[in-house]
């Protein structure tokens, strides 16, 4: 049986599935719950400073985009960090990690930006002796219009800045949380390796607003007839998130500060074994989930553990480290992808309902591939002269494995009346007027290709 036992940045936990920084953590109550029903891990819910408490609103926090059959693919909410006090939320700390010492318990942390309150908050979480600190430099709404959050996270200058802090004035590893509402995730990302982070995690909500009650002719959900923004998170994030997660984990050695290499938690829409076996491909030690907590409650970690050993077991992989990180190497941009790389859909027609799907797509949207019609009859079947192999198809066919892509691995393309079997990225393409000059050519892209 596989060992799901994770040590993520010093931090040792019996599973790498953690509970992330929200309501789910906000309280003794529930983090018992969450470690009685096999979760492996959980970050607190967001502490601030002493002080009056947080206000949240007293109406509707939360907001979401629903698939046709009602599964939620999108939840966002404008909940700010706790509204419990410092000391209560300390004290609760303590003794459900004296309770459960084997369980990784780190607290997320958000203050004014100067260093005095830093240090001041530290202090006082130290006393909890928890395992860890994640840095709150993600929040998109309410505590980023006060000078905290996103918009320390938004300007690499301040994350290192304060991380540096922390690292001076803590034990504790410290975990940098990035939002992902940046145009480049590696400067945070950098500016967290050169403060001393011990690990990153990834993504924090994405900035967004869900709908518009066109009834009331203001956003939804609205309180006392007015909306606002908030974070998204849940399915939706989740493309953006790997993507993310895949650029600090392919960031080559040559580039100063190398990102590659540091622990990194993934967040976002992670609500299967398969989810989390994605991040943990690309380079993350454990995952942190709240929306499918959320919506399916506590007891959806005992699919998430049997699902992700069973695979484990099934590939021969004995721990997590077996796979962490397998699929970064092959994550490249667009540049360096084979051009001569030759694949023609192929429709099972045992499997085939001829529902017509991929023939509307095909002829309305794409290249007038798939016919509808065989000697007046009707049937669905590729014109491999016109295949460009998009797999647009297979996208829209309500049939699993009904269309598949085949690679040509011999003979001519009958579209291009080129033989297949070549290897021309488009740094060496001719249709390319850099591949004339090839240093010039090798300006392209935002991170090289990597050397080693």
């Amino acid at each position: 049986m596989a060992d799901l036992s994770v040590n993520f940045a010093g931090i040792r936990a019996p599973n790498p599935f953690w509970l992330a920084s929200a309501p789910p953590t906000d309280k003794e109550y529930n983090v018992v719950r969450a470690f009685k029903a096999g979760w492996g891990g959980v970050v607190w819910k967001t502490l601030g400073e002493e002080g009056p408490p947080i206000v949240n609103v007293s109406g509707p926090r939360y907001g979401a985009m629903h698939a046709s059959d009602r599964r939620v693919i999108g939840f966002n909410n404008i909940e700010l960090i706790t509204d419990r006090p410092l000391q209560v939320n300390l004290e609760e700390i303590k003794r459900v990690k004296k309770e459960w010492p084997d369980r990784a318990m780190v607290v997320s942390l958000m203050v004014p930006c100067d260093e005095e309150s830093w240090k001041k908050i530290l202090q006082r979480v130290e006393w909890t002796e928890c395992d860890g600190v994640e840095l709150n430099f993600g929040c998109p709404h309410g505590m980023s219009e006060r000078g905290m959050g996103a918009a320390v996270g938004q300007v690499p200058e301040y994350v290192e800045m304060v991380t540096r802090w922390c690292k001076q004035h803590t034990r504790m590893p410290v975990i940098v949380k990035l939002t992902p509402n940046v145009g480049n995730i590696l400067r945070p990302a950098e500016a967290a390796v050169k403060g001393g982070a011990d690990a990153v995690s990834l993504i924090n909500t994405v900035n967004s607003m869900m709908g518009v009650d066109l009834d009331a002719m203001s956003p939804w959900p609205h309180v006392g007839g007015k909306g606002t923004h908030g974070g998204m998170c849940g399915p939706v994030v989740k493309p953006i998130a790997l993507n993310m997660v895949a650029e600090i984990a392919r960031t080559p050695a040559t580039r100063t500060p190398a990102t590659r290499g540091i622990a990194m938690s993934g967040i976002g829409g992670i609500e299967s074994w398969k989810d989390a076996a994605e991040y943990m491909a690309l380079g993350c030690g454990t995952v942190q989930v709240c929306t499918a907590a959320m919506v399916y409650g506590f007891k959806i970690v005992e699919e998430m553990k049997a699902g992700l050993s069973d695979w484990m077991d099934t590939k021969g992989y004995r721990t997590i480290e077996d796979f962490r990180g397998m699929a970064a190497p092959k994550v490249t941009d667009w540049q360096h992808l084979n051009l001569d790389y030759v694949v023609k859909a192929h429709i099972d027609q045992d499997l085939c309902i001829s529902c017509g799907r991929c023939h509307i797509a095909c002829e309305d949207t794409s290249h007038q591939a798939i016919t509808n019609l065989v000697n007046g009859v009707r049937r669905f079947e590729v014109i491999e002269e016109e295949c460009v192999g998009c797999n647009l198809c297979a996208v829209v066919c309500p049939v699993e494995n009904c269309i598949t892509m085949v690679e040509m691995t011999e003979g001519v393309d009958p579209r291009t009346g080129i033989a297949v079997g070549g290897h021309r990225t488009w740094m060496e393409h001719p249709n390319n007027p850099m591949a004339r000059n090839p240093q010039a050519a090798g300006v392209a892209g935002t991170v090289a290709e990597p050397a080693e």
